[in-house]
């Protein structure tokens, strides 16, 4: 995962409380990793859907709320130590149920394979078919590694990109056939080139079953993971989560 922007103590990039709440509110500690556009860190403050879903979370549920920008592996620990922490965003899988107390769903989690839609000619049924396309892929990450697993051959079916904005340029100018992308991701950093989400089509599903949620530690107060669930159920319902989401994914 990407590292955190360096403000302040190194390795740490804190943000200020959001929207306020009532004096004397019960106070969370949350933590989070540059994902973008989930959350982020720019200009010294943290970003993101995610980050804008739990600050209005937050004020709706009238707790106070820190968030801090770190290294993931870092962000998991420092929330661990914590009982009134919140780690996200958090994907949801049965070896972590036990781990947390779940919040959300904030979003679903679809790892797509994508191609230029002009190129009408680039569509393989699976990953066993590629028929001499090359993928572009970030290296590192989960999904080179699900990748590898399924056969495909560095060099020659992959290529390892540093992050999926390099894989992205390199896609538009031809240089790669496929990338593969989260949904958020692809809309995001289109958005910064100033392209629509159509110019992607996705071609292949790769991990599409999940969501993001957010994560308090198993022994966290009950009534506060209440109170933050009743607070994004009423943001869905009043038609607020969806404005949101429209502003970072169109």
């Amino acid at each position: 995962m990407a590292a955190a922007l360096l403000v302040g103590a190194p390795g740490l990039a804190r943000a200020q409380p959001g929207p306020s709440v009532p004096h004397g509110s019960a106070a969370l500690h949350a933590f989070t990793e540059n994902l973008p556009p989930l959350n982020y860190m720019e200009g010294g403050e943290a970003q993101g859907f995610s980050t804008e879903l739990l600050r209005l979370m937050a004020a709706e549920a009238g707790l106070t709320l820190r968030i801090d920008v770190l290294p993931w592996q870092r962000s998991v620990q420092e929330a661990a130590r914590q009982r009134h922490s919140v780690l996200y965003s958090l994907t949801r899988t049965p070896e972590r149920e036990t781990q947390y107390r779940w919040v959300g769903p904030i979003s679903p989690r679809r790892i797509l394979i994508y191609r230029l839609s002009q190129r009408t000619e680039a569509q393989p049924r699976s990953l066993q078919q590629l028929d001499g396309l090359r993928i572009g892929v970030a290296r590192d990450s989960a999904s080179a590694a699900y990748l590898l697993a399924a056969g495909l051959r560095p060099e020659v079916d992959l290529e390892f990109g540093l992050d999926d904005a390099t894989n992205l340029r390199k896609l538009l100018a031809g240089r790669m056939d496929l990338i593969v992308m989260l949904d958020w991701a692809a809309a995001w950093h289109l958005r910064q080139l100033k392209l629509p989400y159509t110019t992607l089509t996705p071609v292949l599903p790769m991990d599409v079953d999940k969501s993001y949620w957010f994560g308090l530690p198993p022994d966290a107060d009950p009534a506060v993971a209440r109170k933050l669930q009743d607070a994004l159920d009423r943001l869905k319902r009043d038609g607020r989560y969806d404005r949101l989401r429209q502003r970072y994914f169109s």
